[in-house]
């Protein structure tokens, strides 16, 4: 999402700066997935107009959609066994997310998304609402998916675009398609500084991040390392059990380990001095020692990556507002400040 709130494809190698519910925006960081619906904005194509189709009227509509275009089709009610429907091939035993943006027209029913298990979620959708995404999220049990869309009142009008149905366990950012399955790669970001930058013996790694909900995956990192697969490094851990962990120089003894609402937004600060000497703040609390280190002093740390150091492996996921590094410790109260 842009600054001008809406939806804008960025190409291959750019970053992702996302302003929904950030006006100072945030660099968007997704796992690779796949959008099943061949056809996202154009519901007259046939893969739409399937016998699960019935009880509607819809047809294109000049209204401005979620991208600034006009590709938005308007759906109008005309029996109460009514549903716009698209069917997916998909796999038993996943987790799936379906999602859409709707806008109300007239009428106040509720807007039913059926997902791949045929299960309704109902939405309160309001003239006043403007564009509203719908998403629901569901573990499989066929190999049939659906997005179902229909109206629980006869007469009630809404609009619609930008279908998407993922595998996952939860909806990401809009990925469109016209006339088959489109891939979005994960978003990678790592490789900053070098060993001029990296202070050995004291500093202060500062992020500000939200990541998204548990699940599909095993654990995320933020490093500071010598970017090589060996003992020498500093990271946070975002385990998918939702524990948030720091390691130091090896991943046998947890230096913090704490059960912190990860999708809530976090301003992180982690001290290290002299390897032996560890500080924890987050949202201007200090957490203490989980197990004390008994390691080496650091040597050569001259890489910052938000994935598993010296790995292709365990990239952060979610939003960072903001990193920072100080190659000197900070007092507690500058910590507080900071994570404030």
């Amino acid at each position: 999402i842009n600054k001008d709130g809406l939806i804008e494809v960025v190409t291959n190698n750019k970053p992702r700066i996302d302003f929904k519910d950030d006006a100072k925006g945030a660099l968007l960081l997704e796992p690779q997935r796949s959008n099943l619906i061949t056809y996202s904005e154009d519901f007259s194509n046939s893969a739409w107009n399937t016998s699960s189709t019935r009880g509607v009227n819809f047809i294109p509509t000049s209204t401005i959609d979620p991208q600034g275009k006009t590709n938005a089709y308007r759906i109008t009610s005309t029996a109460s066994d009514n549903q716009v429907a698209y069917l997916a091939a998909i796999v038993l035993g996943v987790s799936y997310s379906s999602s859409i943006y709707v806008k109300r027209v007239s009428g106040s029913g509720d807007v039913i998304l059926r997902n791949v298990n045929n299960v309704e979620n109902n939405f309160q959708v309001s003239v006043n609402d403007g564009w509203k995404r719908l998403e629901t999220s569901v573990l499989s049990t066929s190999t049939n998916g659906r997005l179902y869309i229909n109206l629980q009142t006869v007469g009630d009008v809404i609009e619609i675009w930008g279908a998407q149905l993922e595998q996952g366990s939860y909806a990401t950012s809009y990925i469109p398609t016209q006339g088959s399955a489109v891939t979005r790669v994960a978003d990678v970001c790592s490789g900053a500084g070098n060993d001029q930058v990296f202070n050995d013996s004291e500093g202060v790694v500062y992020v500000e991040t939200q990541s998204f909900i548990d699940g599909d995956f095993t654990s995320l990192y933020i490093s500071l390392s010598d970017n090589t697969t060996g003992n020498n490094f500093i990271t946070i851990q975002h385990r998918n059990n939702g524990q948030l962990r720091v390691y130091a120089d090896n991943f046998s003894t947890i230096i913090f380990l704490q059960n912190i609402d990860m999708s809530e937004n976090l301003k992180i600060a982690l001290q290290y001095e002299n390897i032996t000497d560890f500080k924890l703040y987050v949202n201007g609390i200090s957490y203490p020692i989980y197990s004390t280190p008994t390691n080496s002093a650091f040597v050569g740390l001259n890489t910052f990556d938000f994935k598993l150091k010296g790995s292709a492996s365990g990239y952060w996921l979610g939003k960072v507002k903001e990193a920072k590094y100080f190659n000197t410790a900070l007092t507690d109260a500058e910590l507080i400040s900071l994570t404030q």
